[in-house]
């Protein structure tokens, strides 16, 4: 489809697009490009011959345009077969910053429908405004070179592209530049920037003239005046006595204790020669654990110190003049620590029971013992009772080890209680302790041992098998199965329970045949190995006795008697 422009400079434009369409489809599109603020009746194009249209068809066709609202910026001339300006068009009223910016028209025949753009042209039709008059600013003669003045106060100019704001000036130019600067949205605005020193014995009030200028043909500017009222200086800074000051402090000291007092002087008089003290910024959490008074510079504790989270405090301070002027310092404080910490005994690992065989310097347990004083305050010293077969040895930095120190005996001693004690070497010392229980599991280190020296036992002869003849029994100081006895003969003529050790006649006696046994007795424990002891019985004449010696074999005499 055909395009035209009626301006061809790089403005922006109101495009107007027209369309011409039938009930099922459309014949063809037109796009005419014109500047914004034509005059009433001005010429938008020839629709008639850039769609090839018969004027006869445009007046039989009863053409009429359709816009979809009610503003009707563009006319149809019908005998001419032309679109004609009806009312002004504002490109910024009808657009704002949006490009490029466009009407859409249909123009509605019979048969077809056709649909027209028409693209506005922006033409610099507005001068970059400021929102206030004069702008008033109050430096101080002692502001330094490169300190900045924002101008918030920034122009706008509603024109877009080129015709909008595009550079502010400054006039004069002896004490300030300008730094333009843009927005997140793109528009611009700028700062003053201090070139030369301020004097106000010169120049009490300086007088500025801001300008801001579009890129339209011709050029179009705004302007605000800029008003600087030059303030008096405060010459003299304060300065405070010492650039450090350094001081130790107990980690005990009360709230409300004094640490120091610093001062600083300004050599200014009146308020500019007045004082304040402060913590700055800086200092960061510090700070609430101190107080500052703001007259005299006094500085006292204000929480719970610490030596053990903190050894040393810095504080950062200034000193203020009531012209504003600043001078700055610091406080070093360094804690010195007291014993205010009882040591810690922490069980790493704790083995119970133990067997009673261990060895001397078998591991019982391995422990952690710290104290987080400092110097003498944290050394340490680790023991327990010297009654006990047990010590202390230290491995490394804070670990110990506790172990045996003698050749334990279960049946002595079946379980201990062992205190470990900490005492620090400060002053008040501080003791901890702590108690472990530990279990001494059996050994089977001990034999069976028999009750008695001697047996004596007699037999009717003529016994019926199975009596019972005599019952021995030993005993073992071990415990658990190391302490369960069974009992053992080899013998045909007699047996022997397991327990509780009754003998027992296999067989009848005759006292013509045998007057007399020899019987091996063992009694042995459930241990592993087992360990046993022995008793040997001898059976002897009707008068005779039986002895048993335990140590370890022992002769038990067993008579038979003649039955009458």
């Amino acid at each position: 489809s055909p395009s035209f422009s009626l301006e061809k400079s790089p403005k922006q434009t109101l495009l107007l697009v027209i369309w011409f369409l039938s009930l099922s489809s459309a014949l063809g599109q037109v796009s005419y490009s014109i500047p914004e603020e034509m005059a009433k009746g001005s010429l938008v194009g020839n629709i008639a011959q850039d769609l090839g249209l018969d004027l006869k068809r445009l007046k039989s066709g009863k053409a009429r345009i359709y816009t979809g609202d009610s503003a009707e910026y563009i006319e149809l001339n019908k005998e001419r077969g032309v679109l004609l300006i009806k009312e002004r068009i504002d490109r910024e009223a009808l657009c704002g910053q949006t490009t490029p910016c466009a009407l859409h028209l249909q123009i509605i025949l019979d048969n077809p429908m056709e649909l027209i753009d028409v693209e506005m042209l922006d033409i610099n039709d507005h001068a970059p405004v400021f929102a206030r008059k004069e702008i008033d600013f109050q430096i101080s003669e002692s502001a330094l070179p490169g300190a900045r003045f924002s101008l918030d106060n920034s122009a706008h100019d509603p024109d877009v592209g080129l015709n909008t704001l595009q550079r502010y000036t400054l006039i004069p130019t002896d004490y300030f530049s300008l730094k333009e600067k843009s927005r997140s949205d793109g528009t611009k605005y700028v700062e003053m920037v201090l070139q030369s020193p301020l004097d106000r014995e010169r120049d009490e009030e300086l007088k500025l003239t801001l300008t801001a200028f579009d890129g339209g043909s011709p050029q179009k500017s705004g302007t605000v005046k800029i008003s600087v009222t030059v303030i008096d200086a405060n010459d003299n800074t304060p300065a405070f006595s010492q650039s450090v000051y350094r001081v130790s402090l107990a980690e005990n000291a009360a709230i409300g204790t004094v640490v120091l007092t610093v001062s600083a002087t300004d050599k200014d008089k009146g308020s500019y020669g007045e004082v304040t003290y402060s913590f700055s910024q800086s200092s960061g959490k510090d700070v609430d654990l101190f107080r500052i008074d703001e007259n005299t510079g006094e500085i006292c504790v204000n929480g719970l110190l610490d030596y053990e989270k903190s050894k040393q405090y810095e504080l950062n301070l200034e000193a203020m003049d009531k012209g504003g002027l600043t001078d700055n310092s610091k406080v070093l404080i360094e804690l010195t620590d007291i014993n205010d910490n009882a040591p810690v005994i922490s069980v790493i690992s704790f083995s119970s029971p133990i067997p009673e065989d261990s060895t001397p310097d078998t591991v019982i347990a391995m422990l952690n013992i710290k104290d987080i004083d400092s110097g003498k305050n944290g050394q340490l010293k680790c023991f327990v009772n010297s009654d006990l077969p047990f010590r202390i040895k230290s491995s490394s930095s804070n670990f110990y080890t506790l172990v045996t120190d003698q050749i334990l005996d279960r049946e002595k001693m079946s379980e201990y209680n062992i205190t470990i004690t900490a005492i620090d070497e400060g002053s008040p010392s501080f003791c901890t302790n702590k108690t472990l229980t530990l279990k001494i599991s059996d050994v089977n280190d001990n034999a069976p041992v028999f009750q008695l020296q001697s047996y004596t036992a007699y037999v009717m002869e003529n016994n019926s098998p199975g009596d019972s003849v005599l019952s021995v029994k030993a005993h073992d100081k071990d415990a658990g199965n190391n302490a369960r006895i069974s009992y053992f003969l080899e013998d045909l003529c007699f047996s022997v329970s397991h327990t509780p050790g009754e003998i027992l006649a296999v067989r009848s006696f005759d006292y013509e045949q045998t007057k007399e046994f020899y019987i091996r007795v063992k009694a042995q424990d459930g241990g592993s190995p087992p360990l046993s002891s022995n008793v040997k019985t001898v059976c002897f004449s009707p008068l005779g006795c039986c002895r048993l010696h335990l140590a370890p074999s022992t002769t038990v005499f067993i008579a038979l008697i003649k039955h009458l």
